[in-house]
């Protein structure tokens, strides 16, 4: 019915749209690395966060989120990327689900177990870039610091000592740490620091 006001138009047929939003973390440092490579320990020492701990692959299943303290009054907001692994890229593991919060990060840490218990240091970080690689050419361009974790579990300094030399000839910035003793933590985070002016000049 025409009701008041008294003029009025006819109206027209209106417009539908299917839209998928994608939420993406936004953090100054992702931490990425195979399943178990003690991305969760490290994350839960350096800030607040608390993600879910255990001895079998894959126990973090979604990005955790920490800020953390460097000292002097900054911070920077790190993100717990679950765990990669072969072919990654194409979805195994939910892979390209925890890549994309990577795009969004200035800095990477990747992490790589050295203790006795995982595979290969020099393979296991060879993985993770191919992945990476094959996923974005922009994020495997991201600055980037190798971190050897569990030394505290380490049954063969070789081990170690074979991943260092790897890194020194591939111009990677080396760090070795336990983050259930907090050897070395100290050091990595002075080195995320700087690694983090440098770029935001």
């Amino acid at each position: 019915t025409n009701r008041a006001p008294r003029r009025h138009e006819d109206g027209w047929p209106g417009e539908e749209r299917t839209l998928i939003l994608e939420l993406k973390l936004i953090a100054d440092v992702g931490l990425v690395g195979l399943p178990n490579a003690g991305k969760s320990t490290l994350i839960s020492r350096i800030s607040a966060a608390r993600p879910k701990i255990a001895d079998y692959p894959f126990t973090t299943l979604e990005p955790n989120l920490g800020v953390v303290d460097l000292g002097d009054f900054k911070t920077c907001v790190v993100a717990d990327i679950p765990g990669l692994i072969e072919g990654a890229h194409e979805g195994a593991g939910l892979g390209d689900r925890f890549l994309r919060h990577v795009e969004r990060t200035k800095l990477l840490v990747h992490l790589v177990d050295v203790s006795g218990m995982a595979k290969d240091p020099v393979e296991s970080y060879r993985t993770i870039q191919h992945e990476l690689a094959m996923y974005s050419p922009e994020v495997f361009a991201k600055p980037q610091i190798a971190v050897a974790t569990k030394i505290d579990a380490l049954d063969d300094p070789a081990r170690l000592d074979e991943f260092k030399q790897f890194c020194e000839v591939e111009g990677l910035a080396f760090y070795a740490i336990s983050a259930a003793t907090g050897a070395g933590v100290q050091d990595l985070l002075y080195a995320v620091r700087r690694r983090l002016e440098a770029i935001a000049k």
